[in-house]
């Protein structure tokens, strides 16, 4: 009796070193990046002087992830955006000093128009924007390697929910053409996909948040620094969760996609969106399970697609899509358990998003943008004939919608 007792303590207690061992491991981090100086901000081009203060502090947040076979990371920012260079810079000084392959690394922007210039537009660079730059560098890398250090065993819990204070902003105008106004008969994405995080005590360490809509709420008239709504959102979030748990705001495939207010400046109107959104979040985490999150899985893939000029006008027949220097595009998988995030290296149209997801053999699928890089915006073939703001500046030619809608959905089925 006492040597079967032994046995069947020794293969307890191995079964269950080896279940912590196979275990999801994750760790999040929360960093201040709201400039001392003043820098320009990036997103309207009517801006000409740099900010003039700062109405709420922005942030970075790191998440790593680790199944002992896998590695990957998160880092989503309150800016505008990457250059493929600066991203490629980042998730190559991660992998040094974490040992996350630098083609596993997600830097993601939440696509703000109240935040610093990165440089990712091409804007000028300035001495107090040269620093700046040179210290988020610093923050968003030791974000991820504090991420790192602080690894533990998670359970995860993904849900959806909707929230309709976004609309499409590809209006009709009197003249008869397409430009940036409020469409509410016009697609948009309405979801809200949040994927959260518990520690084995059933502690909430993390929540990452996916809505489709510019940060746009404050426009060109304003010239303070501010998070704009994703901000408000994470202000609000905070209220029912421990402050100073690192929440990623996520602007999903909403390049045609504008909050209901804005762009002006009216930081009620800011707070306003931050609380309905934060209330669906709190309600949609509420009601969600945590679950072992099983295995993780990472894929990624680069293209290069066929260039585009800037056209003259918006009022775009076909002829006027003249060819332009080849654009580089960056595809992203990763896959924590049941769910699939994919990242897209631009601002892609929220009907393309929508095509990926019905698509997807992941039922919990969701898109993410701005991802790994600049390829400015991706539109549907229907734009381009249509003419508009986006397919006017867009980089890159038709057909672009269904190379990724098939290439990304080919990466999700090599996982399933």
């Amino acid at each position: 009796m006492k040597i079967i007792t032994w046995t069947a303590f020794l293969f307890f207690i191995s079964n269950h070193f080896y279940a912590q061992s196979q275990m999801l491991k994750a760790g999040a981090f929360a960093v201040n990046i709201t400039p001392s100086r003043p820098v320009p901000l990036s997103g309207y081009a009517g801006r000409a002087q740099p900010s003039t203060g700062v109405h709420d502090s922005i942030y970075a947040r790191a998440f790593v992830f680790d199944d002992g076979q896998t590695r990957a990371c998160l880092i989503q920012a309150d800016l505008i955006g990457f250059s493929f260079e600066f991203a490629e810079e980042i998730n190559q000084e991660v992998e040094k000093n974490t040992g996350i392959p630098k083609q596993n690394s997600f830097l993601v922007a939440a696509h703000n128009h109240g935040a610093p210039s990165t440089r990712a537009y091409g804007e000028s660079a300035t001495e107090n924007l040269a620093l700046y730059l040179s210290e988020l560098k610093s923050k968003l890398v030791d974000a991820a390697v504090r991420a790192w250090g602080s690894r533990v065993p998670v359970n995860t819990a993904y849900g959806e929910g909707s929230c309709r204070m976004n609309i499409n902003r590809r209006a009709r105008h009197s003249e008869g053409g397409i430009w940036l106004g409020r469409n509410p008969d016009g697609p948009c994405d309405h979801t809200v996909g949040v994927l959260r995080l518990d520690n084995m005590n059933g502690e909430t360490i993390a929540l990452l948040v996916n809505w489709p809509c510019h940060a746009t709420v404050n426009g060109q008239e304003n010239s303070l620094v501010t998070g704009d709504w994703p901000g408000s959102t994470v202000r609000y979030l905070e209220k029912n969760y421990k402050a100073g748990i690192p929440i990623g705001m996520f602007a999903g495939a909403s390049g045609d996609i504008n909050p209901v207010y804005g762009p002006h400046k009216n930081f009620g109107e800011m707070d306003a969106i931050g609380l309905i959104l934060g209330e669906e979040i709190v309600k949609i985490t509420s009601a969600l399970s945590p679950q072992p999150a099983g295995k993780l899985a990472v894929l990624s893939q680069e293209l290069t697609l066929p260039g585009k000029q800037r056209s003259t006008g918006r009022m775009m027949p076909n002829e006027s899509l003249l060819p332009g220097d080849s654009v580089k595009l960056r595809l992203s998988v990763i896959k924590i358990g049941t769910l699939a995030l994919t990242g897209i290296s631009g601002e892609l149209m929220t009907e393309i998003g929508m095509e990926i997801k019905n698509n997807s053999p992941f039922r919990q699928t969701q898109v993410i943008t701005h991802c790994n890089g600049n390829s400015g915006y991706l539109c549907t073939d229907a734009a381009y004939r249509e003419g508009g703001y986006e397919p006017m500046v867009s980089r890159t030619m038709p057909g672009i919608g269904r190379i990724i809608v098939d290439k990304i959905v080919k990466m999700l089925n090599s996982l399933y």
